[in-house]
């Protein structure tokens, strides 16, 4: 039976053979998983997964037997040429990640590559997204999104990545991990103006999931106040640059003011000192200011 779209009165889904399916699983809520990708994940003969333990639950919740294969950073070049290898066979694969997308800042797309280059039909199975749920929710004023991912684990990479982005007018979506999204936040105030809208979406479907919108400047201090809000997986919302206020990112000298007021006052006092010799915006500065002085402090 073919697994192309269901005809009216059809039920089920099968996998072809030589095919591989991209198959979306649930980000927490393991409901989130679609009929139509458990037809896929019961009628494939092979399951590569990221973390067999994982997907094995997954499995093993809604009655498949099939053992899972493991494809991950790590074996992922080795693994996909014995995977292209059993599709020319006439076998059929399902490649799932440990949640949401395959190959969306997780493995799989060296594997989704080789088996285009090899001529083999390559077929998305949809379904939970972190990015799509993150946005919904978020209220963006931007109609425009680009998706970032993680930054760079360099400090000089993730500094110039950021520089190329921070005038872009779109709205900008991170993925962060717990023990770095204090520092990301802090880095990110710093390079994209304090005073454009984050919103910051924690343990999506999960049982503590968080949603949160706040200016940009306000991200470190919030996640600061609450041990809680530094635990589990995160997507960021930055919405773009709203009238002038992306003018106080692009301005030395107002940095350079800020940064010297910081060291003697509170970051109000500052933020209203260099408003009246600048004629900036005070609740941009203000924005600013808790940005750069987040910056300083872990700098000393």
């Amino acid at each position: 039976m073919s697994a192309a779209p269901a005809a009216a009165g059809e039920t089920t889904a099968r996998a072809e053979p030589g095919s591989l399916y991209v198959v979306a699983t649930p980000i927490g809520n393991l409901r989130d998983l679609t009929l139509r990708a458990i037809d896929i994940l019961a009628s494939v003969d092979i399951i590569a997964a990221e973390d067999t333990r994982v997907t094995s639950t997954l499995l093993a919740r809604h009655g498949i037997a099939t053992r899972p294969r493991a494809l991950h950073r790590h074996n992922e070049a080795r693994q996909a040429d014995a995977l292209v290898d059993a599709l020319a066979a006439g076998r059929s694969i399902a490649l799932v990640s440990d949640a949401g997308t395959p190959a969306i800042s997780d493995p799989g797309a060296r594997l989704v590559r080789a088996a285009r280059e090899a001529g083999h039909r390559v077929v998305p199975i949809p379904g939970a997204s972190a990015v799509a749920a993150a946005i919904s929710a978020a209220g963006l004023a931007a109609e425009r999104f680009a998706f970032v991912g993680f930054l760079p684990a360099q400090a000089k990479a993730r500094r110039e990545l950021l520089e190329t982005i921070a005038s872009w007018p779109l709205a900008l979506v991170f993925y962060e991990a717990p023990h770095r999204i204090a520092d990301t936040l802090a880095e990110l105030a710093a390079a994209l103006d304090g005073g454009r809208r984050l919103t910051v979406a924690r343990e999506l479907t999960k049982m503590f999931e968080t949603i949160a919108t706040m200016p940009l400047g306000e991200g470190p201090a919030w996640v600061a106040a609450d041990a809680n809000r530094s635990r589990g997986e995160f997507v960021l919302v930055v919405d773009a640059p709203q009238g002038d206020a992306g003018a106080v990112a692009t301005s030395a000298e107002a940095d350079r003011l800020l940064r010297a007021l910081l060291g003697e006052l509170p970051p109000a006092r500052a933020a209203r000192v260099v408003a009246a010799v600048s004629g900036q915006p005070r609740d941009a500065l203000y924005a600013r200011a808790l940005a750069l002085q987040s910056t300083m402090r872990r700098r000393d």
